[in-house]
């Protein structure tokens, strides 16, 4: 039987990007867009079972070299054009294989993507699911609804367990995938199937979405939980309820509380709304009574609110020591303290020559920032304006720095209007100059007519990034801490960000 007919009978190809040089691969013949069949005769689903097959020691790796298909006609052409057009390569052949075996030695590959059999889908229909409140337009994996538990333990991506198979949860355990990270939202069962409203079809498992179930029965596995609040729904004695079980399990690590993020795209969707100031105030106090409860009994506080219920509520932000190292920072729990622990480096007294800077940022930080820069201002030279960027993609509703994109600066911005632009870093994909919406800063710089920048990730970062302004127009790329997922080689499991990170 060939390898193409094997294909119907579970076999995941997995794509080599690269091959180390004198690796046991590369003395094998294997080449860069060689694919991995199998693994001592078995199939592998991804780069975990991968690794996972090499712990045996003594492996023998399967490679077919694919050959290109001829051209065959995909339609019916009614002109030249068309059938230029409808000529398209057919699937390539993997015919053509050929073995090498390792003992205790790593072959040398690097794959294309890290799941080979595709990303696991999303069971659930959340009131608040931010992949539902997506505006059109925009490249399709923003639109995948995944959850799945190897992108939450490689990239701590946050997973609600619901479409887990009774397999998947054995491998785990097998396996010890630990830590993983979990949307819970609530403890109240009835509560929780509400707000989630699971598609029966899509649950492989019914006692996956069995919340209280699922954490006992991973108790060999370390858990960072999240608590996406809705006002009226999951607040306040239901949020009580819910820190105090999640605090009894000794595998729950923490929690962080987030508000639910909306957009201006709810077509269709129930009624839910943001909270209002006494209600943030409000789950503060709750929560500051548990963590003071939690620090005295056991030495962490545990539980730890978002950066944005404390500006919601008007509250000043913890100190460095009480994020306990930001377990939680990509989740937006200490990210504005996290930013403000590196102070500013040592400033000059007078620029070179003037320099007028408009820092973007959203609704939400414009007032922090323009705080914490103001020691800037006292630069002779320098011109420091902090502008709160409406979002004109997902809504004003929709306020955090993040989800700014292209449009929403071309809205807010001039051209000429000032000498440097600078940008917030979590708008970008990671290691490039692109926006959300495909956007790049490039491009921005010719249509402003001015220098695009991306800030740092710290405070001394962004001072140093404004007075490289100073010196020079060359262009500086910014790394988005919140897209650590998003690679070239791993697109759409880069996009879970949208609905992995406090939205899922």
């Amino acid at each position: 039987m060939t390898a193409a007919e094997n294909l119907s009978e579970q076999l995941y190809p997995a794509p080599i990007k690269t091959v180390e040089e004198g690796s046991p691969a590369a003395r094998a013949g294997v080449r860069p867009g060689d694919v991995l069949l199998r693994v001592n005769g078995e199939t592998i689903t991804d780069v975990l079972d991968y690794r996972h097959k090499l712990e045996r020691g003594v492996v023998t790796l399967e490679i077919a070299r694919p050959q290109q298909a001829p051209l065959v006609m995909t339609g019916v052409p009614t002109t030249a054009q068309d059938h230029h057009r409808l000529m398209l390569p057919a699937a390539p052949s993997l015919d053509d294989t050929f073995t090498f075996t390792v003992e205790w030695e790593d072959p040398g590959l690097d794959f294309e993507e890290v799941l080979f059999d595709g990303i696991k889908k999303c069971a659930n229909k959340c009131d608040f699911c931010y992949v539902h409140q997506m505006p059109r337009g925009f490249r399709k994996s923003l639109y995948i609804m995944d959850d799945d538990y190897r992108l939450s333990f490689l990239y701590g991506s946050f997973v609600t367990l619901t479409n887990l198979t009774e397999g998947d949860i054995n491998r785990i355990l097998n396996e010890n995938l630990s830590p993983l990270y979990v949307s819970v939202h609530t403890a109240n069962q009835d509560l929780r199937q509400d707000m989630m409203k699971w598609w029966k079809l899509k649950v492989k498992d019914p006692q996956a979405v069995q919340i209280r179930e699922m954490i006992e029965r991973l108790e060999s596995i370390d858990l960072y939980t999240q608590i996406v609040l809705v006002p009226g729904r999951n607040d306040r004695e239901n949020l009580d309820e819910t820190v105090e079980y999640l605090s009894s399990r000794p595998n729950v690590i923490s929690a962080a509380v987030v508000p639910i993020g909306l957009t201006a795209h709810r077509t269709n969707l129930p009624d839910v709304r943001t909270f209002n100031r006494e209600e943030a105030q409000d789950t503060l106090k709750r929560l500051n009574i548990w963590r003071k409860k939690f620090l005295a009994e056991r030495g962490t506080r545990f539980i730890f609110p978002s950066d944005e219920i404390y500006l919601l509520a008007g509250e000043p932000l913890p100190s460095e020591e009480e994020y306990e190292g930001f377990p939680m920072l990509e989740n937006g729990v200490g990210m504005i303290r996290d930013f403000l622990t590196e102070g500013l480096p040592e400033l000059p007294a007078a620029l070179p020559q003037p320099l007028k800077v408009i820092l973007g940022t959203g609704l939400l930080f414009a007032e922090s920032l323009d705080r914490a820069v103001e020691p800037l201002r006292a630069i002779d030279g320098l011109d420091i304006e902090v502008r709160a960027v409406e979002n004109k993609t997902f809504g004003r509703v929709t306020t955090v720095a993040g989800l700014l994109t292209g449009r929403c600066f071309r809205h807010a911005v001039k051209p000429g209007e000032a000498d440097l632009l600078i940008v917030p870093p979590t708008t970008l994909r990671y290691g490039t100059e692109l926006m959300l919406d495909d956007v790049s800063l490039s491009e921005l710089r010719q249509e402003f007519k001015m220098d695009v920048r991306s800030g740092g990730a710290t405070l001394g970062e962004l001072a140093r990034v404004i007075l490289q302004g100073a010196q020079s127009s060359g262009p500086q790329f910014g790394m988005s801490a919140h897209a650590v997922k998003d690679k070239p080689a791993d697109e759409i499991v880069a996009e879970a960000s949208m609905h992995g990170r406090g939205q899922a």
